[in-house]
Formats: C-alpha cells, structure tokens, sequence
C-alpha cells in the first residue's frame, strides 16, 4: 500500500502546483499536435499528474486509494523481490500507453489536449477486476455496489459509446485505452489469471 500511497501524495502535490501555475500548467499536459511537431513527448508521461480542477483529482485519488493496494499486494506477493518496482512500472507505463493512444487519435488536432490520471487508475481499477472479478464496485447512481466485471463491461461499453460521440471534454478514449491495458498487463506475468477470472465468475454465477 505504501506505494500506492506516494503515487497518490505526489500525483496532489504536482496537480496543485499546477493548478496555482498555468505556465506550468500548459507545459506539462498532453498535446499531441505540438509533441509531433516540436517532440514534446515528455507529456506523455506529465500530463498524468495534471487535473482539471479538485474534484477531478480526488474523484481520481480517490479510485486509485481503494484498488491501488489490491493491485500493489499482487505485485509485492508474486514478485517479492521486484513487485515495487513492477507496480510504479505498471502505473507509470500506463500513463505513457495511453498517452500514445491518443496522441495517434489528435496529433493533427491543435485544440485538443487532455490531462489527468484517469487512464492510470482505469488500467490499476480493471487490474483489480481481473484479479477479483466479483469485487462490489459502488456507483453514485446504484445503492448498492455491483460485481466488478459488470463494472467494467458497463465502464467499456460507455467509454467507447460516449468517445464516438464526442460532446464533452472528457477523454474517454484514454480511459478505454486504460481499462483494457490494465486488464491484461498482468496476464503477460501470469497467462492463467484469464482462466482464474473466468472460473471465479462461474463459481460466483453458481452460488446463486
């Protein structure tokens, strides 16, 4: 958890920083049309710890402080030696996926740019999916919390849905990219966990 817990502090400390400084600001987030041109590809990887405003950045912290962990126990329990290193790999490397991900979408675009670190969280919160498919995963809109691989076959369908629309200035596309990196990342280390979550869904499928 340790981990998972500094990402989160410092990931605050920069978006606030940023937040009181708009030079530094524009400097850091992801802009594709001006990467290709001027090779800032450096915003590939800071413009995951920038945010729109507080809410943004806690609903983000927010997510990673509840799923982080989980993800960052396997790390550490399969790799005891390496885990740590592994897991800031994971999370920094997502951000640079999708990152790219968009950048092939924009890079002729000069108005879009994009920032945050939802992309990272949805890569860490479909990680936890896959390795506890049925974890209760709660939504503002629901009472009461929803298996995790419904969560996050509603959460695909919707990025890729509301990407293809196009009328807000959210990057759903970023969190669809993350969503499915997060997914299967793991599975490159451990090709049995896509057996494991499909079993564990039969076995949560028949206890009913």
């Amino acid at each position: 958890m340790l981990i998972t817990y500094l990402i989160i502090g410092f990931t605050i400390l920069v978006s606030i920083a940023c937040l009181n400084n708009r030079e530094l600001f524009s400097k850091l987030l992801h802009w594709p049309y001006g990467e290709s041109r001027h090779g800032e590809y450096y915003r590939w990887l800071t413009s995951g710890l920038l945010h729109a405003d507080y809410g943004h950045l806690f609903f983000n912290m927010f997510t990673l402080f509840f799923f982080g962990p989980v993800v960052e126990d396997w790390f550490r329990t399969t790799f005891p030696d390496l885990g740590m290193c592994l897991y800031v790999f994971f999370y920094l490397i997502s951000i640079i996926v999708v990152s790219s991900g968009t950048f092939y979408q924009h890079k002729n675009n000069e108005y879009y740019s994009s920032i945050g670190a939802s992309g990272a969280v949805s890569a860490v919160l479909f990680a936890c999916i896959l390795l506890d498919p049925t974890i209760g995963i709660g939504l503002f809109f629901i009472p009461i919390p929803i298996p995790g691989f419904i969560f996050g076959i509603l959460y695909l369908w919707y990025s890729s849905y509301m990407d293809k629309q196009g009328k807000d200035n959210i990057g759903h596309s970023a969190h669809f990219f993350g969503a499915v990196f997060g997914f299967f990342f793991p599975m490159f280390f451990q090709p049995g966990l896509g057996i494991d979550f499909f079993r564990k869904i039969a076995d949560w499928m028949a206890s009913f």
